[in-house]
């Protein structure tokens, strides 16, 4: 385990792959932590030097008082390209993670070689979906954290994937119940106040769009939107609901490394 320090308490990162291959940066979805993406790490160090952090309020990483922005949250990303002296980068994000990756698009493209965001939108939800979960997290503590991890199974997965795969299922969705309710509660703000409709337009980076097909928190018409708007984005659907890279698996990770490998 490794830390950046920022101003206000430490990044947790990991870094794994050739340290003279170019870097892509995985980012986290709400409520799970650096390990989401295990099952990718294998075929991506293949190629890339891989650079995980656990999303500001999750994991290792520092909970500050909330609420948090998903701008507050790609100056961490920044940050911890600065302090590890990386220049530019791909970035692949999911769900929180892709709203992130939108930010880094429009507002610091010239960080990024190319970019993908998964099972996102340029705008999740609305507040009468998000402040009753903020209420209940920060009311209740730690037994809203696992309420919220039984409840996640069939928002995370198909029925058939969990039930086929439970081990697989239960480390992702215990991620959520060790999550810090201060900081979940902080980050469902931050997606709560993301809305990146009319601002997409300025992503010039190459991108990459991906989707669950079953996804029911991002379903696929987010996904399209946000390839129509983009120009030149591609754009991929994988039978998944919300964490398609645990679900599809080597599918994802197959597509993903060709988007990043293309001239």
């Amino acid at each position: 385990m490794a830390f950046v320090q920022l101003a206000e308490g430490e990044l947790n990162y990991q870094l794994d792959g050739p340290a003279d291959a170019p870097v892509l940066v995985l980012s986290n979805s709400l409520g799970t932590d650096l390990h989401m993406w295990d099952a990718q790490i294998a075929a991506f160090t293949e190629h890339f030097r891989v650079l995980r952090f656990d999303t500001r309020g999750h994991g290792k990483s520092l909970v500050t008082p909330g609420p948090y922005s998903i701008e507050q949250l790609g100056h961490d990303v920044l940050a911890l390209l600065d302090a590890l002296h990386i220049e530019r980068a791909h970035f692949c994000g999911l769900s929180m993670g892709g709203l992130i990756g939108q930010w880094l698009g429009i507002n610091a493209g010239q960080r990024l070689n190319k970019l993908v965001v998964c099972n996102t939108a340029a705008k999740i939800g609305d507040p009468s979906v998000w402040n009753p979960r903020i209420e209940t997290v920060l009311r209740d503590g730690a037994a809203a954290m696992v309420a919220l991890r039984d409840a996640s199974i069939a928002r995370w997965f198909t029925a058939d994937f969990s039930e086929a795969n439970p081990e697989a299922a239960k480390k992702i969705t215990d991620m959520l119940a060790a999550t810090s309710p201060e900081g979940y509660a902080a980050n469902c703000a931050a997606v709560r106040d993301a809305d990146f409709r009319e601002q997409l337009s300025s992503i010039k980076v190459p991108l990459l769009v991906i989707a669950g097909t079953e996804d029911a928190v991002t379903p696929p018409s987010g996904g399209h939107f946000i390839q129509a708007h983009v120009q030149g984005a591609e754009y991929a659907e994988f039978h998944a609901a919300h964490l398609s890279n645990v679900q599809a698996g080597a599918a994802f990770s197959d597509r993903v490394l060709a988007f990043l490998s293309a001239d």
